[in-house]
């Protein structure tokens, strides 16, 4: 007999099996003996009441009967035929690695061409860039295999159902060696540390069903005929012809917003959010949202989510990671973007959380405009055709992401040296004096921000700041620092596609699909959005 139950323990209750499997008998009003085993189908922390922090629990019971394996079977990637029609996948990240394993499934043969490394190779990458400052184009926190996610944190956690099963992503996540604790933490995460054995076990799976994943294989330009792309062309001179041709190339492929622009391939200009990186050290916000001095050691180091509608404008907290650590993530030399990232264990001392403003459209086309107009003899070629334009450019928010993290570069003084300010310093205008020990390691300079943020970003932080103070008693303080700048938080340029066939309206066979196209935000919705793509794909190659 199953039966399920929903139980609220303490921490330490939760942690211990032989607690855990007491309060299941107490539930279930069966003697402790007679159940044999169970699942935890969800788990939530409930840390509202400041005397104690509960944990919540739906639990699978299995009382006088063996209990199943969670997944009867896993999923099954068959063998391709010789003959199977080919997709040409540009980008390995979730996107992409996803709707090559859809592909397979549904019969078609991926092909993934990765403009950088394998995982092992872009290890190496990252930490020149780490210790020496020097950023690799092709390879870094943004390109290489599994994308941006695979060594910037690993969060499962997405909002959304509508692009397709969260189950199912989780379970393959699992499946290729994620821990069984995604399945059903209210917030699954797996770590930097272990996602890229993960994500090389999915590439094998390609490879051995007789698919293709080719590294430093960029993607430079088409060979379209009546509106169809014939061939892909890649930066060695390779080409691939092509039957259909997903576009997975992630938010920060600005090269390839710039290479449809150029052969006349519709793209949108579309508002995303910037400002920058906070950090604390753990043990304050410990304090403040477990109400403890020190964190119960069967909590997990605590996390947060703070939003504030400050004048016209929000502002809000992005990929927050607890016991994590702030990265250089920048694609291009001369140019500071910072990210966070969490091992799994989230042991780090420091918890950092992106703090950023949503920008519209005509904002930043006008910024972009007075820019130019305080700078006549500017030397972006980009900035001043976008400010010539009648009407909005499609790459008028690129422009003005890249502005920003120009300036970012040049008031961290070079080699991904960050511009740094205390928090209460930065609220107030000042240039810090001294700046606390924190997490960046290519190192930090203490900086006026002004001179990096736009005006009402800035502005918008600061009211921010205050607010989220007030809310959360000891965030507001000095002893945290704000890094610049954190501009990566989705594409500045949507891709257009039919709503039912998901093809690009003027090439038949191009599908935009992730983060890179604007149709996902995270790993799972990236990963979704790209098997339902693949399943569209198969549809219209009449695969099955």
């Amino acid at each position: 007999m199953q039966q399920t139950i929903q139980i609220r323990l303490k921490p330490e209750e939760a942690a211990s099996s032989p607690s855990l499997l007491h309060a299941i008998a107490q539930s279930t009003g069966h003697d402790s003996s007679h159940i044999k085993g169970y699942h935890i189908l969800k788990q939530s922390i409930d840390a509202r009441s400041r005397q104690q922090v509960w944990m919540n629990l739906t639990i699978q019971a299995f009382i006088n009967e063996a209990p199943s394996q969670r997944f009867i079977e896993p999923i099954h990637f068959l063998s391709l035929p010789q003959n199977a029609k080919e997709v040409i996948i540009i980008g390995a990240g979730p996107a992409g690695l996803f709707a090559a394993l859809e592909c397979i499934q549904q019969g078609l043969k991926p092909i993934i061409l990765e403009r950088g490394k394998d995982v092992r190779s872009r290890r190496r990458d990252l930490a020149v860039l780490n210790k020496e400052g020097i950023v690799n184009p092709e390879s870094n926190y943004c390109f290489g295999e599994g994308g941006a996610g695979t060594y910037s944190d690993g969060k499962l956690y997405t909002r959304s159902n509508k692009r397709g099963s969260i189950d199912k992503i989780l379970r393959i996540f699992y499946q290729f060696g994620a821990d069984e604790s995604i399945l059903y933490e209210a917030h699954p995460h797996i770590g930097t540390n272990k996602l890229p054995h993960i994500i090389t076990a999915m590439r094998e799976q390609i490879e051995q069903s007789g698919g293709k994943v080719l590294f430093e294989k960029k993607l430079t330009d088409f060979v379209i005929e009546n509106g169809v792309i014939k061939e892909v062309i890649t930066a060695c001179g390779d080409r691939f012809a092509a039957n259909a041709v997903l576009l997975a190339t992630g938010h920060s492929a600005r090269d390839i917003f710039t290479l449809l622009h150029a052969k006349n391939i519709q793209i949108e200009a579309k508002p995303f959010a910037l400002g920058v990186r906070v950090e604390h050290p753990q043990k304050i916000i410990d304090s403040i949202q477990y109400h403890c001095i020190m964190r119960d050691p069967n909590l997990p180091p605590a996390s947060y989510s703070l939003v504030e509608q400050v004048g016209q404008r929000g502002v809000f907290s992005f990929c927050m990671c607890p016991g994590g650590i702030i990265a250089p993530a920048a694609t291009a030399p001369g140019e500071i973007v910072v990210n966070g990232w969490s091992p799994s264990k989230r042991n780090n001392p420091y918890a950092n959380s992106g703090m950023v403003v949503q920008i519209d459209i005509p904002t930043a086309f006008n910024f972009l405009k007075k820019q130019l107009q305080q700078n006549k003899q500017h030397e972006n070629l980009l900035l001043k055709e976008i400010v010539k334009s009648d009407s909005l450019h499609p790459l008028s928010m690129l422009a003005f992401q890249q502005h920003v993290e120009q300036q970012a570069f040049i008031a961290g003084g070079g080699k991904q040296v960050a511009p740094a300010a205390r928090l209460i310093d930065f609220c107030t205008n000042k240039i810090s004096v001294t700046l606390p020990d924190a997490s960046y390691l290519p190192g930090l300079h203490s900086a006026d921000l002004n001179t990096v943020l736009p005006g009402f970003v800035q502005q918008t932080l600061q009211d921010g700041f205050k607010a989220f103070g007030k809310k959360m008693k000891g965030y507001y303080t000095n002893d945290a620092i704000v890094v610049a700048t954190e501009s990566r938080t989705s594409s500045p340029v949507r891709i257009p596609r039919d709503a039912e066939s998901f093809q690009h309206p003027q090439i038949s066979n191009l599908y935009p699909c992730g983060e890179g196209a604007g149709y996902a935000g995270g790993i799972v919705s990236a990963a979704m959005d790209g098997e339902k793509l693949a399943i569209a794909i198969a549809q219209k190659l009449n695969v099955r």
